[in-house]
C-alpha cells in the first residue's frame, strides 16, 4: 500500500514543480523558463487585458513618456475589446498570449490546455493582426503538459523577476511602485496588471497611478525600457 501512495505523491509533486517557477529562480532555470531577459534594459509587462478603462489609462502614460511594454492579453477579453486590442498593437507595444479563459493550468486536462492556447492565440491574432510569440500563463503557473504545449506551438515562455502585487486592491500606488522597482537591475521583467477582470475590483487604478513613478525610477536608474 505504501508504494502506490508514494508513487502517487511523487507524481503529484512532479506535476506541480513548474508552478514554483515564478517564485524560484532555480526551478525556472531548470525548466528553461526566463524570468529575466539578456541586455541592459527593463521590460515592462501587463497581464489580463484589454480592459476598457485600465488599458487606455496605461497606454496614455506610455504614449506621453515614449515607452513600450509587453501586453499579455486574454483571448476572451480581446474578443470583447477588439478595438482596444488593436490600439495596443498599433501603438507599437508587444503582444503576448496570456490565455483565452483565465484558469490555473494545473487544473486543466490535455484537451482544455490545447483548446485554451489555440482559442486565445486565434482571438488575439484576429483582434490585433499579430500572432503572439510570447506566452505567460495565468498566475504564472505552468503544468508540465502546458509548458510542453506552449513550446510545441513555437511560443516563448516569459515570467517576471519583479512584481508589485498590484492585483490586490489594498496596494496603493506608492507601495506598488516601490516594490516593483526596488533594487532595479538591467534585465528585469516587471509584472503589472492593466485590468481587474480576474483580480480585486478597480485595482487597475492604483497601477495606472503608479506607472509614472515606475517609469521615473527606470530613468533614474539609468535604464531603458525594452519590449522583450
Amino acid at each position: 500500500m505504501r508504494r502506490p501512495l508514494a508513487a502517487a505523491s511523487l507524481a503529484a509533486a512532479a506535476w506541480s514543480v513548474p508552478a514554483l517557477a515564478p517564485v524560484s529562480a532555480p526551478v525556472a532555470a531548470a525548466l528553461g523558463i526566463p524570468r529575466r531577459l539578456p541586455g541592459g534594459g527593463v521590460t515592462l509587462s501587463f497581464d489580463d487585458g484589454p480592459h476598457p478603462q485600465g488599458t487606455p489609462a496605461v497606454l496614455e502614460t506610455l504614449r506621453e513618456r515614449g515607452g513600450h511594454a509587453v501586453f499579455f492579453l486574454a483571448g476572451e477579453q480581446a474578443e470583447l475589446q477588439r478595438g482596444l486590442a488593436a490600439e495596443i498593437a498599433a501603438a507599437g507595444h508587444r503582444i503576448g498570449l496570456h490565455c483565452h479563459r483565465h484558469r490555473n493550468m494545473l487544473r486543466l486536462g490535455p484537451r482544455a490546455v490545447r483548446e485554451d492556447l489555440d482559442r486565445g492565440a486565434a482571438a488575439i491574432a484576429d483582434a490585433t493582426g499579430i500572432v503572439p510569440e510570447l506566452h505567460r500563463p495565468p498566475y504564472g503557473i505552468y503544468s508540465p503538459l502546458g509548458l510542453a504545449e506552449v513550446r510545441r506551438r513555437g511560443l516563448r515562455p516569459l515570467l517576471w523577476s519583479r512584481w508589485g502585487h498590484d492585483w490586490r486592491g489594498d496596494r496603493g500606488p506608492g507601495r506598488i511602485a516601490a516594490e516593483v522597482t526596488g533594487g532595479l537591475r538591467g534585465g528585469d521583467v516587471l509584472l503589472l496588471h492593466d485590468a481587474d477582470h480576474y483580480s480585486d475590483r478597480e485595482c487597475w487604478r492604483n497601477t495606472a497611478a503608479a506607472l509614472p513613478w515606475i517609469l521615473g525610477a527606470v530613468e533614474e536608474a539609468g535604464l531603458r525600457l525594452t519590449a522583450a
